[in-house]
Order: C-alpha cells, then sequence, then structure tokens
C-alpha cells in the first residue's frame, strides 16, 4: 500500500472520533479546511464518500464505517508495536488538567499504581483553579465534572458521581433529631461547593438534593466554597452539613472523621475525560484509568 494511501485512510480514522471536521482539526494541528481537502482527495483516490455532511457535523457513510471497521485495529495495532519497540529508550509526558479536588482526593493516592506499571511514561498534573478550562487547548487530557449530558459530545464518561450528606459525628450528635425529620432542614447550616461548574448557581448541588427528596427549604444559606474537598473539610471540622462526592470519598467515614446517616443520590453528574492528544500513551493512561473506576465499584 502506497504511503498516501495509508495516511490518507489513518486521518479517515482518525476523523471518525469525531463529531465534526473542527474538533479533529484541533486534534490533527491542521486547519479544517486542509482536513477538508485531505478527505476530499482520498475519497476521490477510494472512488466513494466515506463521511456525510450535514448541518450539526459529519458522520461516516455505510461504505466509510466497513473501511473503518477493517483497518482501525490494523492500524492501532501498529502504532502500539513501534510504541512498544521504543518506549525502553523514550521517556513520554502526559499533560493532564483535572480540579483540585479530583487531583488530591482521587487521582494522587492511585498514580503509585500507574508509575509501577508504567514507568517510562511521565504525569504533569496541572489543577490550577476550581473549574477545569477545556476550551484552552494546552493539554493531552482533561477530566472536567459537569452535568449530564456533557457540553462536549467528544468527552468521554469516566464515571457518573453521587451526592452524599455528610458530617463530624459531634454534629450529627447535636442535629440528629433535625437530621431524622427532612422537613426541618432549614435549622441546618449547609456547607457549599459553590462552583460545580461554569454557569451553575452557588447552591444548585443543595437545591437539587432538595428536589430530590421532595423537600422545600432555603437552600442558599450556610458556607461557600470553591472547592468540593474544602466543604468537606469543613464538615470534618463541625461546622456543618456538606454534600460529599462519593469518588471524593477516601477512608474519612470509615475512620470516623465523617458520618453519613443519609443514603447517597445520583448527582445526574460525572466526571468526563477530554482528548486533546490521541497517542498511545494518553490511550495507556485513559485505560489505566478506567480500570481505577473498575476497581472502585469492585470494593464497593
Amino acid at each position: 500500500m502506497k504511503s498516501a494511501l495509508l495516511h490518507g485512510i489513518n486521518l479517515i480514522c482518525i476523523v471518525s472520533r469525531h463529531s465534526s471536521l473542527t474538533s479533529a482539526a484541533r486534534e490533527l494541528n491542521l486547519t479544517t479546511g486542509a482536513v477538508s481537502q485531505q478527505l476530499h482527495a482520498i475519497e476521490e483516490r477510494l472512488g466513494f464518500k466515506v463521511f456525510e455532511r450535514h448541518a450539526r457535523g459529519i458522520r461516516l457513510t455505510e461504505q466509510g464505517s466497513q473501511l473503518v471497521e477493517s483497518v482501525a485495529h490494523h492500524l492501532s495495532a501498529i502504532e502500539e508495536n513501534v510504541y512498544q519497540i521504543t518506549r525502553v529508550s523514550e521517556s513520554k509526558q502526559i499533560r493532564l488538567k483535572l480540579t483540585p479536588s479530583l487531583a488530591f482526593k482521587w487521582l494522587v493516592p492511585r498514580l503509585e499504581d500507574f508509575q509501577k506499571q508504567y514507568p517510562d511514561v511521565q504525569i504533569h498534573t496541572f489543577a490550577e483553579g476550581a473549574l477545569v478550562d477545556s476550551d484552552n487547548r494546552n493539554f493531552d487530557i482533561a477530566i472536567d465534572y459537569g452535568p449530564m449530558p456533557y457540553k462536549l459530545k467528544d468527552a468521554e464518561l469516566l464515571m457518573e458521581e453521587s451526592l452524599l450528606p455528610v458530617m463530624s459525628a459531634s454534629y450529627y450528635q447535636r442535629h440528629s433529631q433535625l437530621l431524622s425529620h427532612l422537613d426541618t432542614w432549614q435549622r441546618i447550616t449547609l456547607l457549599h461547593d459553590a462552583m460545580p461548574w461554569q454557569g451553575a448557581p452557588k447552591d444548585y448541588e443543595w437545591l437539587y438534593w432538595a428536589s430530590q427528596n421532595q423537600l422545600e427549604f432555603e437552600t442558599n444559606q450556610g458556607h461557600f466554597f470553591n472547592r468540593t474537598d474544602m466543604a468537606m473539610s469543613a464538615a470534618e471540622a463541625g461546622v456543618g452539613v456538606a454534600l460529599a462526592r462519593m469518588a471524593l470519598l477516601g477512608d474519612e467515614i470509615a475512620k470516623g472523621r465523617l458520618v453519613a446517616p443519609l443514603e447517597p443520590i445520583k448527582a445526574n453528574a460525572g466526571y468526563f475525560v477530554i482528548t486533546h492528544v490521541d497517542n498511545p500513551h494518553t490511550r495507556l493512561f485513559k485505560q489505566w484509568l478506567r480500570q481505577q473506576v473498575v476497581s472502585d465499584k469492585n470494593i464497593k
């Protein structure tokens, strides 16, 4: 197979993972026009249309789907084999962007496992702000927290989240009668993550929790933080009741630092993986992330 044809088929496989030429162009570091021209050239050479253009983006034609299904795993295998050959002498870096709460409470305690399995892959973790700026493409992979469905169609759901009211044992002892009667929650000090995602009201999670439990009480009260782990730390200190995200709970309940007298509810939100650079190393890291989620479910 001539190199130009192989390059064109590889381009088709890359573009097929996206819902628009603009998104594919970002991954390829090309202009949308350049990608469109290259696709037109390979379609001319193949003699059939690979993609259908429509108002909301692109989709594979029937023949295009058959082509991708027949060759994609072969191209991936070639890339993986080259990676295995070169990885001994080549150190690879992954620029990872995520929120500080997820970094400190979920990712960092697990990184030793990744380092043991893949010692030649370096993870450069950036967790500067309470929110992930997915529009800034200065990352290879980002993990963002957001509502379902997520704003970016190409993002991959890593794990769904649930919300659980937590507090210190002393706070529970002082307020157990109020907590057992859900209609008296207006007398509870609420601890908020005021920035669950861009544009959300600062009392969104407690307002959502109240509506799911068919309760009406003033949720815009208490103390507000720009990070979930700060609200959880305030709860541990006896300040009030926080809505913990289950993925961010470690051994606080098992060791008695927090108590949870109520059941968790689905948050209708989750953690999404956004891929800017797709290569064997980022795919390897994403596979490892999925394995961590499966392990968590098995433990629970």
